[in-house]
């Protein structure tokens, strides 16, 4: 950020928040944002409330080394030549007012003034429970101390807050002058913004709309009439009530706290009480300034006429304002989309090289794991040839014409042949699948001597079953052929490991 003296990326992660919050709540620039933070240590709550109370987001004379009174003197020559050379007279400030309740304002009188006053509280306490007791049966003892002791002040402005009515929050006094409004002068169409001061002051500021304010004191005699014949009239409701005119309507009741303070920053001095406030750009970006006063009983089209004449005074800098936020608010939404359409781009692009980077991964994992089933393949056809040699080796030959005590066995082979062979009837049953499992390499007559295959543990993948009736001849079970199978027996070899037959078969399709 060049033009706010300040990059964007050297601010901390809380300095960014804040800029981030301020930017939000006040709409304004960050050239100007900038500035105001920093002179408010990055306090975000004390940077607002400084915008909101017009403070300018930059003060040269302010910021240059001079003196006070140098100061005044470039203030009040710069006002003057800008007053000679236009014809509009100078706007009084507005200030942004934030009551505080009553209730919420308490004092810590010195423990040693405490002490020395505790026998007096003690004694007023004492008189004042006994006066209240002697008011619950004397009625009228309250009201007449009630006149002895009151004020006659002229004044409504001096009365304050000591009409004795409850201090309640902005939100709850504007709701309470409502009822009683509705309840004195009967229904309305009255726009009243149902809140505080200082939130109709930043909605109009930040919206660049009017805020008109009404000062109403019910002690004045002037002011029913003034409510029913001018504010509630129909030509002022339908002008106030006009979007077109972009009106902020806020009323108050000097009796409240929050009305009185507001009755003294816009110097109100007769009641009925009107003022038209707007937002000042040619005085600084954030500053608010009193347009119009409207002091004492108006007819209603003189009333729409001051306001009317007060607003076109001013349309034509918040219109050049309007147009330079909604260029921001555009350019601002055409740089969001852009973005928008960036990080959209760059999330696809990401999806697609982790999707490339998956396959790729899948990929290299398959051929792994295929290499990895090959070359297992490979070793244990290796290692069932030197098996099934080894144990070629220690099959007995088959009985000559002159043993007796013999097994003749009909085997019918996985390829269809049948094979007879005769087995010494003592030889277990291992013996008949072990002939089984070699019986090509005993065909092929090779005499190769060759050791058993270390780590190798060898599984018979087949079973001897006997058709009629049926019945399996397990390994596990162990005996002799004798014991098995008798003297003579009708064998098939049927294979156990289908599954994986039917996958070699697949492989090689």
């Amino acid at each position: 950020m060049a033009d706010a003296g300040v990059d964007i990326a050297q601010l901390t992660e809380d300095q960014q928040l804040a800029l981030q919050q301020f930017t939000a709540v006040t709409d304004q620039e960050l050239k100007d944002a900038i500035p105001l933070l920093q002179r408010c240590q990055w306090n975000v709550q004390i940077a607002i409330a400084r915008f909101f109370d017009g403070e300018p987001a930059e003060d040269p004379v302010a910021a240059a080394p001079q003196d006070t009174r140098r100061q005044e003197t470039l203030l009040n020559g710069f006002s003057s030549s800008r007053s000679s050379t236009s014809s509009r007279r100078p706007m009084d400030p507005a200030p942004r007012v934030v009551p505080q309740p009553e209730s919420q304002v308490t004092t810590q009188a010195p423990l040693l003034l405490t002490v020395l006053l505790a026998p007096f509280n003690l004694i007023y306490s004492i008189l004042s429970k006994c006066f209240r007791f002697m008011g619950y049966f004397l009625p009228f003892l309250p009201r007449v101390w009630g006149r002895l002791t009151a004020s006659n002040i002229n004044t409504p402005v001096s009365r304050g807050t000591t009409s004795g009515r409850r201090p309640l929050n902005p939100r709850d006094t504007a709701s309470r002058f409502k009822r009683e409004f509705e309840e004195e002068y009967g229904e309305h169409s009255l726009p009243f913004f149902e809140n505080g001061y200082a939130q109709a002051f930043d909605l109009a500021k930040k919206e660049l709309k009017f805020l008109l304010v009404v000062l109403v004191s019910p002690e004045h005699d002037e002011m029913a009439s003034f409510i029913r014949e001018t504010l509630l009239s129909q030509e002022v409701v339908d002008f106030i009530r006009n979007p077109e005119n972009n009106i902020v309507l806020w009323a108050g009741n000097v009796q409240d706290s929050e009305a009185y303070q507001v009755s003294g920053a816009l110097n109100c001095t007769k009641f009925p009480f009107a003022g038209l406030i707007v937002h000042t750009p040619q005085v600084s970006s954030t500053a608010m300034g009193v347009a119009l006063r409207i002091a004492g009983p108006t007819p209603p089209t003189q009333f729409v006429s001051k306001i009317r004449q007060a607003m076109q005074t001013h349309m034509e800098p918040l219109n050049r304002v309007r147009a330079q936020r909604a260029e921001q608010q555009s350019t601002r939404s055409i740089r969001q989309q852009q973005d928008s359409a960036y990080e959209r781009s760059l999330a696809q692009d990401r999806e697609r090289a982790r999707k490339k980077k998956e396959e790729a991964e899948r990929k290299a994992r398959e051929e792994k794991e295929a290499l990895e089933r090959e070359e297992a393949k490979e070793r244990y056809a290796q290692n069932l040839e030197q098996w099934q040699k080894w144990r070629a080796s220690g099959i007995a030959a088959e009985p000559g014409a002159e043993e007796k005590d013999i097994v003749r066995i009909s085997l019918r082979m996985p390829s269809g042949d049948r094979v007879l062979r005769k087995f010494a009837a003592s030889a277990p049953i291992e013996e008949l699948y072990a002939f089984v499992e070699c019986y090509e390499i005993l065909q092929a007559g090779e005499s190769e001597k060759v050791s058993k295959p270390k780590g190798f543990e060898h599984q018979y993948k087949f079973q001897l079953v006997s058709p009629m009736p049926r019945e399996a001849y397990e390994l596990k079970a162990g005996g002799t052929l004798k014991e098995r199978i008798g003297r003579s027996g009708n064998l098939i070899v049927e294979k156990t490991d289908v599954e994986s037959d039917g996958e070699e078969e697949e492989e090689e399709e």
